[in-house]
């Protein structure tokens, strides 16, 4: 396993992590702890899940099997650099959600409790909080850093202008602010590289993506197709089909380089500057062995043009829309 360090932390993590959002509503308690203990036997050591993660199952129910993990022992805490997020509803009154302080020091607790853990490594925002200052929002992380509840912060789904403005307040007060962004991010979804990775290279943040298969389209849907072990409904249909020039262009080149599509997809996301891992979130065994074969791909210059070819990026903003 490769490992390098979160942004411009000292923190070193895999360069996979390994996503839970289906422990729980699509994957049993028994086989989730399995593909934790298979995850650490593989060199991963980053986790993430989040508070509202659990499904039909019920906001926290993924924290709570995470954390009857941990109970188990064997160093399985003390393996995992865990990184947990809040922001959406986890009740109906007011303060429940969102990034106040009252909801963060609320959350956060709740949280420790479910994991079994006195101690978040990676604390998230799972959104922009329009609505409440970042002196608001700073003083309430320091204060828990100082409890040593969690060591590092990160963001989600945040704009490159965001990134901007919580750095710029987070230095007023002498504090390291932002480590890391989770976004989504894969060949077919773009536009982050327009303002959000280059906000985040300048400012030494280091760049999570989510959903780095488009929810399979990356993965060979095609083929799965033709072989009836995927069924396409819905918006899923609409979307293939529009792109479906695209994605046979893909899945062939795939094929030419001797690699699975799935693979070629994780490995360009290792490929580009700013990414620190993708998170991949296995709902089997098998999908964690496949995610960890992209490690061993190797792209090249012209391999990676091809691709670029066949799903357009973007040129850094402005130059991407203007002079």
């Amino acid at each position: 396993m490769d490992y390098t360090h979160l942004g411009r932390s000292g923190l070193r993590v895999s360069r996979i992590c390994l996503g839970t959002m289906n422990f729980g509503p699509l994957t049993s308690e028994d086989d989730s702890h399995a593909i934790m203990d298979a995850a650490h036997d593989a060199g991963i050591n980053f986790f993430d899940t989040a508070n509202r993660y659990g499904g039909d199952l019920g906001s926290g129910a993924t924290e709570q099997i995470v954390g009857r993990f941990f109970a188990k022992g064997g160093g399985r805490r003390e393996k995992t650099v865990l990184a947990t997020k809040l922001y959406g509803e986890m009740g109906e009154w007011p303060n429940e959600s969102k990034l106040s302080a009252l909801n963060i020091r609320r959350a956060l607790d709740a949280s420790l409790k479910r994991l079994q853990t006195d101690y978040i490594d990676l604390y998230q925002f799972h959104h922009i909080d329009r609505e409440t200052p970042w002196e608001e929002i700073w003083q309430a992380i320091e204060v828990a850093v100082a409890q040593g509840k969690i060591l590092y912060v990160g963001s989600s789904n945040f704009a490159g202008w965001h990134l901007a403005a919580a750095q710029s307040e987070a230095q007023k007060r002498n504090y390291t602010g932002l480590v890391s962004e989770q976004s989504i991010y894969n060949l077919v979804v773009r536009e982050v590289e327009l303002e959000v990775l280059p906000a985040a290279q300048h400012l030494g943040i280091g760049v999570i993506p989510w959903s780095p298969l488009q929810g399979g389209l990356l993965g060979g849907v095609l083929r799965k197709q033709r072989e009836g072990k995927r069924r396409l409904e819905g918006r899923a249909t609409e979307t293939v089909e529009r792109m479906r020039p695209q994605i046979e262009a893909y899945e062939d080149y795939c094929a030419e380089l001797g690699h699975e599509p799935g693979d070629v997809a994780l490995a360009w996301l290792l490929h580009q500057p700013a990414v620190t891992a993708p998170i991949v979130g296995p709902r089997t065994r098998e999908h964690l062995d496949a995610a960890l074969r992209a490690l061993t791909v190797r792209l090249e210059p012209a391999a990676l043009q091809r691709l670029n070819e066949i799903f357009p990026g973007y040129r850094t903003a402005p130059e991407h829309y203007a002079w």
